[in-house]
């Protein structure tokens, strides 16, 4: 029981991704090739906010709402959409049915592939907020709407 719940401390306070979860390529939105390090790259000096979910998950349809709520909220941040959809075309899909705004990428395996696993992936959606630094402020939480997100916000704006 102690054991179990180290590990599980220890996962709410990850604050680097793994080399595993680093070196995972996706697919970009036009279709092209791209590591999750290149990704995070792109985005260093500005918080992001990452929502991993699927166009064929109705908690994450349901839950869009609430992040669309938090986009209004903080206009300024990067929202990084990981999908985990089964497919390129089913992905290209929910973006346009459910009008999912902001930047987006494909993960090559689903929910239980590499980089599912190197984020102790067990449900969609999943939000986490990287810093300015590309470090992870924020590991874990199932709603868009949860208070950790604003207090890391906050924190992170201070």
């Amino acid at each position: 029981m102690i054991a179990a719940s180290l590990i599980s401390c220890e996962a709410q306070s990850k604050k680097e991704f793994s080399k595993e979860a680093l070196e995972n390529v996706m697919t970009s939105k036009d279709n092209q090739k791209i590591t999750f390090q290149e990704i995070i790259n792109q985005y260093k000096g500005k918080t992001v906010v990452i929502d991993v979910w699927a166009s064929w998950c109705s908690d994450c349809i349901g839950g869009m709402p609430k992040v669309k709520a938090l986009q209004e909220k903080h206009p300024d941040l990067v929202y990084l959409f990981i999908s985990m959809d089964k497919n390129y075309d089913a992905w290209i899909k929910g973006i346009e049915k459910y009008n999912v705004v902001g930047e987006h990428y494909l993960t090559s395996d689903g929910m239980k592939g590499v980089f599912g696993k190197s984020i102790n992936l067990d449900w969609i959606p999943r939000y986490m907020i990287v810093d300015k630094d590309g470090k992870i402020a924020l590991y874990k939480v199932i709603e868009a709407d949860d208070a950790k997100i604003e207090e890391t916000l906050t924190k992170l704006n201070n």
